[in-house]
């Protein structure tokens, strides 16, 4: 008998040999953990964090902790809080293939469920592995964006797959709190187009909550509507269109081909598909002296870079630090201002800067064909300035650090870490939280995590 999507997921996730996972990818797993908890730093104090750290409060139940507090909630709202925390910024990794998604997004949830159902290290290690497959494997089956949809509506099934394996369901209550999470909580593309809300930074925290749920109710003997990807009304047919899955290109022990292996960690706060138009920005800002004596600057990038970066008239006149992060034509006026983007380069001050918004008047934006076909490979973009004097500057940039082809080192890991926690947590706290991610395999809590990510409560 065939299988359908959600058995054979199922059955992967009860398949998969944490035992055996080979050691880059464990230590990969590490590397992401680090970065997300950066991530997470940089957003302490920020309103969707004070939101969902209000909520959680509201709820006290103690099984799972929220990064920067004391507080312990259920794990679907620690999961959302947390997943807010990481996602907030922008700076957490990504995936590009049909469609674009970060799928460290689930890192937080598994910290969560783990924490919860007090599963040790190796187990966590093994549901993070379990959730990056699961979800980047559908990014390169179907595209959602095109069609209206959000990406993390492949984390409704990611985390699905991974809080099931980390509450020991058997296959039966995975396949349903699969079938649940997917039916129940479909999320628009809306969340990213015209002028973005905090709702941006909260999506993929949102779908990993109700994933978190519904795999509860599994486990308590609900079932959903099946086959959920197949039917007449389901996944395939209202949402993504054809899908191409294939179990057998998962990754294994025996293929040792795992996507965690094919994410991309952020040199910038902003959207991954700006990077390499910030290098060449800041490349160009050391050549162009006077700014004031710029006439024109022109970026070629590659489809998804347009439609998603510059197409919206917001994208033009940013008024949010959600809509800025999106903004090809702002972010590059600012690294081309200042020769960097930071966090500050989002503040509301410097959003509203007049130099900004004068360096916009004189940019245009358009696809370039040949860049879109280095697309998902690569991430190019070309920027052009053309000076009052007549000469041209010019520079694209393929690739960056944290490119599959040039990742990023553990000591640049160290130094995100750091900066992004100055401030917040001492430095033996810092050093305390990462000498616990690096030795993830061997924890059989995490309270020692929760204490060292705890700065000063309000």
């Amino acid at each position: 008998m065939t299988l359908n999507i959600a058995e054979q997921i199922a059955d992967y996730a009860h398949s998969l040999d944490g035992g055996r996972l080979p050691p880059l990818v464990v230590h990969r797993v590490k590397q992401r953990m680090v970065d997300s908890l950066a991530c997470a730093l940089g957003a302490f104090g920020s309103v969707p964090a004070r939101a969902a750290t209000a909520m959680a409060a509201m709820v006290p139940v103690p099984a799972a902790g929220v990064l920067g507090t004391r507080l312990r909630t259920t794990p679907d709202i620690a999961a959302f809080a947390n997943g807010t925390l990481v996602r907030y910024l922008d700076y957490n990794d990504g995936y590009m293939s049909r469609d674009p998604g970060h799928p460290s997004d689930n890192i937080p949830a598994c910290l969560a469920v783990a924490e919860a159902e007090g599963a040790p290290g190796q187990d966590l290690i093994t549901a993070i592995v379990l959730a990056y497959e699961v979800q980047m494997r559908l990014q390169d089956a179907a595209g959602l964006n095109r069609r209206g949809w959000d990406h993390v509506n492949y984390i409704l099934v990611s985390m699905a797959a991974a809080a099931s394996r980390l509450m020991k369901l058997d296959r039966r209550q995975t396949v349903q709190a699969i079938n649940m999470a997917l039916n129940g909580h479909i999320a628009m593309r809306q969340v990213r187009s015209g002028e973005l809300s905090a709702w941006k930074g909260c999506s993929a925290a949102n779908a990993a909550r109700n994933a978190i749920f519904c795999a509860g109710l599994a486990r308590h003997g609900m079932d959903g509507p099946s086959p959920i990807f197949e039917g007449k009304m389901g996944f395939i047919r209202q949402v993504c269109g054809e899908m191409d899955f294939d179990i057998s290109r998962f990754g294994t022990a025996e293929n040792g081909d795992f996507r965690i292996l094919k994410s991309l960690t952020k040199s910038f706060p902003t959207n991954g598909e700006l990077h390499t138009a910030v290098f060449a920005a800041i490349d160009l800002r050391a050549l162009l002296g006077n700014l004031d004596e710029v006439e024109t600057i022109h970026i070629d990038t590659t489809d998804i870079g347009y439609r998603i970066l510059a197409s919206d008239p917001q994208k033009w006149r940013p008024a949010t630090r959600e809509t800025a992060d999106h903004s090809l034509p702002y972010t590059v006026a600012r690294a081309l201002l200042d020769g960097d983007i930071t966090l500050a380069s989002y503040d509301p001050a410097m959003i509203a800067d007049p130099r900004a918004a004068a360096l916009m008047d004189r940019t245009t934006v358009a696809e370039d064909p040949a860049l879109t076909a280095l697309f998902p490979a690569h991430l190019p973009n070309r920027v052009t300035v053309t000076m009052r004097s007549g000469q041209v500057f010019r520079r694209e940039v393929v690739s960056g650090p944290g490119s599959v082809e040039t990742p990023m080192t553990d000591a640049d890991f160290d130094v995100k870490f750091r900066r992004m926690a100055d401030g917040r947590i001492d430095r033996q706290q810092q050093d305390r939280a990462l000498d616990f991610v690096m030795g993830l395999e061997h924890q059989t809590g995490y309270a020692v995590l929760f204490d060292a990510m705890c700065g000063p409560q309000p």
